[in-house]
């Protein structure tokens, strides 16, 4: 039995450091909570494996585990060097055109004409996660005349951003679509879409995925950050790629828009996950930065629903040490009573429904008569994501005949997902409830617990009961 002390969820990268069946349990038993599968790298054969891996895991702990199938999306790079590399030198010209001559210390191919058709003189292009920025001097119809800023070598096909420019470029590439489809029939739980700009975005994937899984996208550009509202409106969830969005605006402005974000998903009842360069240089050392270890706590302080990591464990030296100290960082943070304090004092309001009026009860009555845990049964999701949303001190133990839902939730704040089978009435649902509870390790005899359910019972979107039970 594996019993997880803290609310936050961590989420590990699969890769060649870790997707053998054994280094897959070592994460588990880590603390991993959702494992990550980065179409961007691997075949489909090697994902469908890990899955498999995934699945055996969750049989022989008894514990849902969620899968997500992370999109490459498009992916914007220059051409080749004759020589794979050149030297640059601040205040020198440089030509980037449609011609696909290797290139050499005065001009490379940029194979991509519809951004060049939507570039601006005074524009920047920034280059390698912005360690080149050129700056567009003159444009022609095939090619863009620059003057490099900043920046002393640039290598073969290194990506490039646009930073405030929305490109038109389809968010879902022909790859990505065939990624997707074998997603699905690996029943992955969630899809993360990659490059979204606008709504349109994730309106096409979710009509593409017809509820096969749970769509999440990616903020990694300043546009999805103005859209955020109608973006939010359509995804299940967020996952902010602060890497790509720090490249993309001022490197200042990132942590006042994980705060905003972070609080604004989580206001809407949809999980997010903080991503991206958190324990970067476990890559090749086995202890973090004291940097790194306050950048996850700043975003377990900011109240998001999961962390993840990416490189660390998906071909760092100590993928396991990666969870290991995540997990010991969230817990700790977790125990501040300042957390508790900031959690608190930032409740989302109450939605003008019954059930959402019964979540928000359950978490006071939670908190005032101590109760070991907050107990929802429920079929879709919804009452436990209603929960999580106002992140309750105690654990969230979510009972569900639908293994879907069960996985899904793993992703959620505090959300304990347990199968739960042959219950008919309210009753049954307590008696069962109190009896897992205490198998499980979060109650003991003559604790409390509070439970939330629908009546009629069983019909999803009636959640209209709160109950108080002592557990046996």
């Amino acid at each position: 039995m594996i019993r997880r002390y803290r609310q936050t969820k961590i989420v590990a990268t699969l890769g060649p450091a870790s997707g053998a069946p054994d280094k897959m349990r070592s994460l588990f038993e880590a603390g991993v909570d959702v494992f990550r599968l980065n179409f961007s790298h691997g075949t489909h054969e090697a994902h469908a494996k890990n899955v498999k891996t995934a699945r055996k895991l969750e049989q022989e702990f008894d514990r849902p585990v969620a899968l997500v199938a992370d999109l490459q999306g498009p992916k914007l790079r220059i051409g080749k060097f004759t020589n794979d590399s050149i030297a640059l030198k601040e205040g020198q010209s440089f030509r980037f055109d449609l011609n696909a001559a290797l290139g050499d210390e005065t001009r490379v191919q940029l194979p991509h004409p519809e951004v060049i058709k939507v570039m601006e003189v005074g524009a920047d292009i920034l280059l390698d996660d912005g360690k080149v920025r050129a700056q567009i001097t003159a444009k022609q119809a095939d090619a863009l005349e620059t003057v490099i800023k900043s920046g002393d070598a640039l290598s073969n096909h290194k990506g490039f951003n646009i930073p405030g420019v929305v490109l038109p470029v389809p968010a879902l590439t022909d790859k990505d679509k065939k990624d997707l489809e074998a997603a699905l029939d690996m029943n992955v739980d969630w899809v993360a879409q990659s490059f979204v700009q606008r709504p349109e975005d994730v309106a096409e994937a979710k009509s593409l995925i017809k509820g096969r899984a749970a769509l999440m996208a990616k903020i990694e550009k300043p546009s999805a950050l103005e859209s955020i509202d109608s973006i939010l409106e359509i995804v299940d969830g967020i996952m902010l790629a602060r890497g790509d969005l720090g490249v993309e605006i001022p490197p200042e402005n990132v942590p006042a828009e994980q705060k905003r974000i972070v609080r604004k998903v989580r206001h809407a009842g949809k999980p997010i996950i903080v991503a991206t360069q958190m324990l970067e240089s476990m890559v090749t050392n086995a202890r973090p930065t004291r940097a790194e270890a306050s950048d996850v706590a700043t975003a377990v302080y900011d109240g998001a629903d999961a962390v993840m990591l990416s490189a660390e464990t998906a071909v760092g030296d100590y993928p396991a040490e990666a969870v290991s100290i995540m997990n010991r960082i969230c817990e700790r943070t977790e125990q501040d009573s300042h957390y508790r304090r900031i959690m608190d004092s930032d409740h989302p309001e109450t939605q003008d429904e019954a059930s959402d009026a019964i979540t928000v009860a359950a978490t006071h009555v939670a908190e005032d008569i101590k109760a070991a845990a907050i107990v929802n049964y429920t079929t879709s999701g919804s009452t436990a994501l209603r929960t999580a949303r106002q992140r309750p001190i105690v654990p969230i133990l979510c009972l569900t005949q639908n293994i879907t839902t069960a996985r899904r939730l793993m992703l959620s704040y505090g959300v304990r997902s347990q199968m739960i089978t042959e219950v008919n009435s309210f009753a049954e649902t307590v008696e069962a409830a109190s009896k897992m509870i205490k198998e499980k390790g979060y109650a003991a005899s003559k604790d409390k617990i509070v439970l939330t359910a629908g009546v009629p019972f069983g019909i999803s979107g009636t959640t209209n009961v709160l109950r108080i039970a002592d557990v046996d």
